[in-house]
């Protein structure tokens, strides 16, 4: 799972340098808030949980860390392709409700993390 989690966050800041570049270039910032979501939470948050996770092995094996992994790896993609349908003005409120529950998929991810690493990180 470590292994996945470094490849799919250096999957998210190759994703994220290619979109800065291009709204730089285009000069149009309509994405950002999706530019900065995936930086954020897909390069750095993903891959700072991978290296939590690589040190502390106790924490990377257990139902908690399986599930912070796939509920990350589920709602991040699908939050951000809401998220930028969203910023677009596409006319389906159900971008709205999707973008909401995918959102929460993460959230219930990371409370998961917090809560595996208070558990499970020991010196």
């Amino acid at each position: 799972m470590v292994k996945w989690m470094f490849r799919l966050s250096v999957l998210y800041f190759l994703i994220g340098v290619l979109m800065g570049q291009y709204m730089s270039q285009a000069q149009d910032y309509v994405l950002t808030g999706v530019h900065v979501h995936i930086n954020l939470i897909g390069w750095v948050s993903f891959a700072l949980a991978g290296v939590i996770y690589k040190l502390y092995p106790d924490a990377a094996n257990n139902w908690m860390a399986k599930g912070h992994f796939w509920l990350h790896t589920i709602g991040l993609p699908l939050f951000m392709y809401a998220l930028a349908q969203y910023i677009q003005g596409a006319d389906f409120a159900g971008f709205v409700a999707f973008g909401m529950m995918m959102s929460y998929a993460i959230i219930l991810g990371v409370v998961l993390f917090v809560i595996n690493v208070f558990v499970n990180v020991k010196d």
